[in-house]
């Protein structure tokens, strides 16, 4: 009895651990190189990104996530290298993402550009086995599963954007379309469009909508935020509600600390059965930009 019952709660934990395979990191909303390869800042030399995500605040073996980005943009060549690393710790399974990513911009006219992007991964699991309780202790076939490994994957964007608007469309984990890849980096897909207002008025709006697909699961997503800023060269602050499928609310919150350094937070509740379990998620998000260095042209001195 007391195997059946492990069997089934073994099976329960993996059916969670293949939805957490992709972490939804809230953030992306502002930073949507998370998600896509072709998302290119081109207002900046250089961007840093530093996130760290707790879910399911007091549901045992809740996962823990840490994201690291750093991107340069190449104006001579308009081209953007971009590196990713994610890590992530749910139960006694630990996943881990490093990736490479190129990106090139096309200007179509005075306002819309069309963002290419490609990314390489490397990409590895590995299993805590002290973590895991089993009825029988030393039972091979409770083992058998959880052997680490690793696996090279890639990631295929574009991304079509104006002063306000943004549209895009990102595959990640394609090679595990057609290689036999550890099943939790399985296929994702998003579709997303985003509006912005650039006014010089104090306030001014936003919304995104979002459509994400991976394996048979599918979410939707919708936020609102409110930019409001004190001059217009302050970003100053942001507030934001969100909705995702699957009973989820949350809330946005950022401030530009200063020209080069913005704090983003989030605060998501899922309202379904594991809201008796959980206080739920919190995310925090530093981010570090570099300027452009000024280039004269046909200066005299």
């Amino acid at each position: 009895m007391k195997k059946a019952i492990f069997i089934i709660l073994f099976n329960v934990l993996t059916f969670s651990l293949i939805a957490q395979s992709y972490i939804r990191l809230n953030n992306f909303w502002e930073k949507t190189y998370i998600v896509n390869p072709a998302s290119v800042n081109y207002q900046y030399q250089a961007e840093f990104d530093l996130l760290a995500r707790k879910q399911w605040i007091n549901f045992p073996g809740s996962p823990t996530t840490l994201y690291f980005s750093g991107t340069t943009y190449l104006d001579d060549i308009n081209t953007q290298l971009g590196l990713k690393v994610l890590k992530d710790q749910i139960g006694y399974t630990s996943t881990s993402t490093v990736d490479l990513s190129y990106a090139y911009s096309l200007k179509l006219d005075r306002e819309w550009r069309m963002n290419f992007g490609l990314g390489l991964s490397y990409q590895g699991i590995s299993y805590d086995l002290s973590k895991v309780n089993s009825p029988t202790p030393g039972d091979p076939t409770v083992y058998m599963n959880l052997l680490n490994s690793s696996n090279v994957n890639s990631d295929l964007g574009f991304e079509l954007t104006n002063k306000d608007w943004r549209l895009g469309v990102a595959s990640q984990n394609l090679f595990s379309l057609f290689l036999p890849i550890n099943k939790l980096f399985i296929n994702t897909n998003y579709l997303y469009t985003q509006y912005r207002q650039h006014t010089q008025n104090p306030l001014n709006l936003g919304f995104g909508l979002c459509g994400i697909q991976y394996g048979n699961f599918y979410q939707g997503e919708l936020n609102f935020n409110t930019y409001i800023k004190a001059n217009p060269e302050s970003n100053g602050f942001r507030l934001g509600l969100f909705y995702r499928t699957w009973s989820e609310f949350g809330v946005l919150f950022g401030i530009e600390l200063t020209h080069n350094l913005q704090l983003s937070y989030s605060y998501d509740y899922n309202v379904s059965g594991i809201s008796t379990n959980s206080f739920g998620s919190h995310e925090l998000m530093l981010t570090f930009l570099i300027d452009k260095e000024f280039k004269c042209q046909n200066c005299w001195y």
